[in-house]
């Protein structure tokens, strides 16, 4: 490659498909020899050019049909181009289709050894690998059934186990983590940010977030053709300008949701929409779901978290909240040790880990400290508007410390503590919306012209 440090080099790259009317054309088009086309030309591709250096995260954008899955088939080799080349430098793994590279009689164990085989490792090196595989895929006894029998889920943590834990030197991920559940989408995510330090990673994503949250550089593609390349903000910001372009309509054909108790009582003040929302389906209803108590953790191990839920004004714990509206989330924890000065925290995340809001119990107690006898329980209470979240799933972050906020000992953080999903809402873009307490607009009469 003439540009020093790139591992991917894509030059002028088309794709012309054949399409045809009617199936006996392909006869008619063999025995013509080329002196006439029963065919029409379809070009997904058309004069795409760029290039990609070692530790950078391309993400590509685009509508279906835009031609993101046809570049990413043509840069793994599974696909060839009618013109142009690709130049790689080292091993590519690809996460395209979803449990492709599988044999869906074999058993996930098996799939493993096949998996690596093609991605061109030997038995010895995939046998070096495997314990880990298995760990970061947590499929269980799974492992040992067929893989046709497992859920979109269970292969796509398999498949991206197999491509993380081998570290091909060029990673291309089509819109794979768009399955699988929260927890393992974020812990995906923290292996993919630790994975580009030193690796490339090309990522297809309609989820705008995303492409910005991770991605170094970002591509626009429309209609086969690159709209523009550059900086991830500024390529998302004209994909969005051009795909609202496209959809001014909104759809008001769907029947609302019957409305749902708000727990949370009476506010100071509220949403001043509050009132329109819940008369249609853009309430932003949220579920939650059940504490499981060995979520995923690590600390010093002298608080455990035991219970965490959103309760309601009587203090009894809701598996539905409402965005827009006041909730309060509740913490129980163990000392399991004497402790002074605790601190409890929470963030909330989105399912790419992205850190939405939060806040701690540090500065409520900063000038009167607490102290909590071994085998003591306490709780924490925080109290305050949930903002309007868009769909998708959400999970709470906890941390149970002692000390300041500068220097404390970190006793339990647990990643996943609470999940819940946002099942409606009116925010559009944006990782969260804020209530608004009111919009107005004022009429100031005409302008005189000077």
């Amino acid at each position: 490659m003439s540009s020093e440090g790139a591992v991917l080099r894509v030059s002028h790259i088309s794709k012309c498909y054949e399409i045809y009317q009617k199936p006996v054309h392909r006869l008619y088009q063999t025995l013509c020899m080329g002196h006439r086309n029963f065919f029409r030309e379809f070009w997904a591709l058309r004069d795409i050019s760029f290039e990609v250096g070692r530790g950078e995260c391309i993400g590509i954008l685009g509508r279906n049909g835009a031609g993101k899955s046809t570049l990413l088939q043509i840069i793994a080799g599974t696909l060839q181009p009618t013109t142009g080349e690709v130049e790689r430098r080292g091993r590519i793994g690809a996460l395209l289709e979803l449990g492709s590279g599988f044999n869906p009689e074999f058993t996930g164990r098996e799939n493993v050894f096949l998996n690596g085989t093609i991605l061109g490792l030997k038995r010895r090196e995939i046998l070096a690998k495997y314990d880990e595989i298995i760990d970061f895929a947590d499929i269980g006894d799974f492992i040992d059934q067929p893989v046709k029998t497992y859920s979109s889920g269970m292969r796509m943590r398999l498949a991206f186990a197999v491509q993380i834990v081998t570290a091909p030197d060029i990673l291309i991920i089509d819109e794979a983590l768009s399955v699988g559940d929260t927890a393992f989408q974020q812990k995906c995510m923290r292996y993919l940010r630790k994975f580009m330090e030193d690796h490339t990673v090309l990522f297809v994503s309609h989820n705008i977030s995303s492409v910005k949250s991770l991605c170094s550089h970002a591509i626009y593609l429309k209609k086969g053709r690159m709209v523009t390349s550059g900086e991830p903000k500024q390529v998302a910001d004209l994909y969005l300008k051009e795909l609202y372009a496209e959809n001014q309509k909104i759809d008001g054909t769907r029947k609302a949701p019957a409305a749902k108790p708000v727990p949370g009582g009476p506010a100071k003040w509220r949403d001043m929409r509050t009132d329109f929302l819940n008369r249609t389906n853009l309430r932003n209803d949220l579920e939650v779901f059940t504490f499981k108590e060995d979520s995923r953790s690590f600390g010093a191990g002298g608080i455990k978290i035991k219970n965490v839920c959103f309760t309601d004004e009587k203090n009894k714990p809701v598996n539905w909240i409402v965005g827009g509206e006041i909730v309060k989330l509740h913490v129980e924890c163990l000392a399991k040790q004497d402790i002074h000065s605790p601190i409890v925290g929470f963030y909330v995340n989105d399912k790419l880990g992205q850190k939405l809001f939060g806040d701690n119990t540090c500065l409520t107690y900063l000038d009167n400290p607490l102290t909590i006898r071994a085998g003591e329980m306490f709780s924490a209470d925080f109290t305050f508007v949930m903002p309007l979240l868009p769909k998708g799933h959400y999970s709470v972050l906890l941390s149970a410390a002692e000390g300041t906020q500068k220097e404390n000992v970190q006793h339990e953080w647990m990643y996943e503590a609470l999940l819940f999903e946002s099942h409606a809402s009116s925010v559009a873009v944006g990782l969260a919306g804020i209530p608004m307490h009111e919009i107005k607009m004022t009429r100031l009469g005409r302008m005189e012209e000077k």
